[in-house]
This record gives C-alpha cells, structure tokens and sequence, in this order.
C-alpha cells in the first residue's frame, strides 16, 4: 500500500498534528494527577480527592489557577527576554514529540498513514538537536529575571544540561552502530521479527544494549531536571531557581514544559530500547516499511490501535518511573552531580562505546549473522559490563561521598570537618 499523497497527506498531516498535540495536553494532565497521587502514596495520605469524583478535576482547577492568577513582571527584569523564556522552555519538547513514531501505520481509502507526525529522514540526529535547545530556556529565564536566586538556578542549569546533554548523545552511539539507520521508525523495525526482507535483530535493544539504555535513562532524568537531578530550581537552596520571580500562564509553561519533556523522555526510552509500539511475543504487529515503498506485514486499522495502546504504556511505564524516583531518592550535591556526569559517565560511555564497537565488528569478522544469535552475544557481554559498572559505583571508588572525601585528606576527620562547616 503506498503512502497518501497531495492534498490528503497534507490533511492528514494536519490531523496527526492537532490529535498529537491533545493527545500530549491529556498526557500532562493526567501525570500532573498521577504525580500527586504517587506522593500520596508514598507519603501514606490520599492525594486529590476533593475536585471531582476520585479528584480527576483538580488538573482543570490548577489550569485555572495558573490562568486567572495576577500576572507579575519584575521591574528590573529584561522584559522581551524574560517573556520570551517560557516558551523557549515548553518548545523543543513540543517539537520532539512530532518525530516520534507512535504505532503502526493505519491504512486508509488514500492511501497508507504513518502514526508520525514529520517522518524527517535524519530523525536520531533531529532528536540530539532539537533537545540540546532546551537549556536556552533556563538560561534566558535566570539572566533576564535580574534575580541572584534566578540567576544561580540558570548557571546551574545550563551547567548540568550541557554536561548530561553529552552523556545522553554519547549513550545512543551504540544504538546507532547496532541500527545502522537514523530514521526512527527503522529503529522500530531493527527491535521487531521479520520472515522477509532485511535482517533484523529481532530483540529489543534494551538487552543487547543494557548499559546503553542505562546511561540514556539517567541522563534524560537529568535533562529534565527531575529529583535527584533537579539542582536548578532547589527549593531549599536558591528559593524556585530559574522560574522564582515568573507567576500566572509564564510559569504555567514552565510547569508544561516540565512535563512535556518528562513525556517526551518516556516516549523516547520505548522507542530507542523497547521496541517502540511493538507488542512483545506477538508477530502479527510487525510491519515494516521498506526504502522503496514496499510494505511488509498487514497493516489493519485495530492494529494500529493495539500498537498505539502498547507505546502509551510503555511511555506511562518510565513516566510513573520517574515519579517513584521523586519520592525515593534524595537530592545529590551540585558536586556529586557534576562529578557523575564527567568523571564517571563520560569516560565510562567512550570506554563502552568503543568494546561495543570491538563486540560488533568481532562478531561480523566471526559470520555471526545479524538476529537472535547476534543479540544473544551482546546481551551477555552487557550484562557482564553492567555488573562491573554498577559494582564499582556501589564501592565508592568513582563518586565518594562527604565522609569518604574527609578521610581521604590526610589530618582531617569527619568531625573536624564538620566543626569547620
């Protein structure tokens, strides 16, 4: 089935637009629910429960709060770039989410309609791009507030987005090297089983590239500046960070921007590493589109249904992940997190960027052909590198903590030490 042309591919062009933008609206508002409803559970109280049955309507309360509430501009603040801020802050996450390929395609009387908003090409490198934009956002929101707790949670910010933004690129190298491929829906494809056409590994990358998926898990938590990560807006350091002095609708872009990239992030973990909308141990799911045009699988219309329905739950997987992490794990110091980000992640991806590479190229020479075979083997050397990372973490010969640190300078104690602070 060829894909629509002309007039109905801009209409349906159109149409994905406008269903995928509501469709990422009703993603913040329902994690805006269920973040609350996950710290009350973790905090052993109820959450919203008052605004609507099971307090489902205390997200249109809040809306309405953020647009009714008095709008205040700092008079010392840089007006146009303190105005501008917000939605340079909600854009690239907004953006993203349009080269995400989100089911299987629906086939139509027109023709066939990929559930991707901009099928573009280069998709992997548009999504390192356009990501990398988001610190722009907070820096222009801490300068231009002329605030010294603004101004603070903007350096901070653009230092940590940066310094995770190299981690996060670096850990996909070796998705690429294993796809061979920058367009996103083959990378969908490379994770799924085929009888016919090019091979494919036929297993989700999140196994044969286990530490991979890791590094990109943790350094899209840092991207979003979510806790432990959220060193940029520390209420108990430096007040709210880079949104202190924002109120009403500028700050409620902020709070969307938040959530449109923790979405984003969920969306982008199950398509690098979970396959993407594939059903696991189902074949009847696996269509695949060809350079030349040619279709192979079935695509129906409840198919696409089912695979849009499996993509939703592995993005609200990570999303829910996320939240759990929020209320678990306490906030590090800026300086454990720097020290994360370039003593230990950074160094440790080019090490591991450069065995997978060895891996994949001794098992080409070997005649190892490409599926389960070929996966199997980088999944058990992945499982073996995993544990030597994480022990050697858990040691606390990479990143040490306060006490560690004291009894490594020679004369000085942790008591001492604390007498000084």
């Amino acid at each position: 089935m060829e894909a629509v042309t002309g007039t109905a591919f801009v209409v349906a062009t159109i149409l994905k637009t406008i269903v995928f933008f509501i469709i990422l609206l009703l993603g913040v508002a329902l994690s805006t629910y269920m973040e609350r409803k996950v710290a009350g559970f973790m905090q052993d109280r109820s959450g919203p429960n008052r605004v609507g049955p099971l307090g489902l309507l205390q997200v249109m309360a809040d809306g309405l709060k953020f647009i009714l509430k008095e709008e205040v501009t700092p008079g010392t603040a840089h007006r146009k770039f303190f105005i501008l801020a917000p939605a340079l802050a909600l854009f690239p996450a907004t953006v993203l989410f349009g080269v995400i390929p989100l089911g299987s395609p629906l086939p139509t009387p027109w023709g066939r309609v990929d559930m991707i908003v901009a099928d573009v090409p280069v998709g992997f490198l548009y999504v390192l791009a356009i990501a990398s934009l988001a610190v722009y956002g907070v820096v222009m929101a801490g300068w231009s507030s002329n605030s010294k707790y603004s101004f603070l949670g903007g350096l901070r910010g653009s230092a940590q987005m940066i310094s995770y933004e190299i981690g996060l690129a670096m850990s996909l190298v070796p998705v690429l090297m294993l796809a061979g491929n920058v367009e996103m829906p083959v990378l969908v494809s490379m994770q799924q089983s085929f009888a016919a056409g090019p091979a494919t590994y036929g297993m989700w990358f999140i196994l044969p590239l286990m530490l991979s998926g890791f590094f990109f898990i943790v350094s899209g938590l840092a991207e979003t500046n979510r806790v432990p990560f959220d060193l940029p807006e520390a209420e108990a350091e430096i007040v709210g960070g880079y949104h202190t002095e924002y109120s009403s609708m500028k700050f409620g872009m902020f709070f969307l921007g938040e959530y449109f990239h923790l979405i984003t992030t969920g969306a982008l973990i199950s398509v690098f590493f979970l396959g993407g909308w594939d059903i696991p141990f189902w074949q009847g799911d696996n269509i695949r589109v060809l350079a030349d045009g040619t279709v192979i699988g079935d695509p129906t219309w409840w198919k696409t249904l089912l695979t849009l329905v499996a993509f939703t739950m592995k993005t609200t997987f990570f999303v829910v992940f996320f939240m759990f992490i929020r209320w678990t794990i306490p906030r590090f110091r800026y300086d454990q997190l720097m020290d994360l980000g370039w003593k230990v992640f950074i160094p440790a991806l080019m090490a591991y960027i450069m065995v997978t590479a060895i891996a994949i190229f001794a098992l080409d020479a070997a005649g190892v052909p490409v599926g389960l075979r070929f996966s199997a083997a980088l999944f058990g050397l992945n499982f073996v590198l995993m544990l030597i990372f994480l022990f050697a973490l858990d040691r606390g010969r990479l990143v040490m903590g306060a006490t560690a640190r004291t009894r490594a300078v020679p004369g000085v104690t942790a008591a001492t030490a604390s007498e000084g602070d």
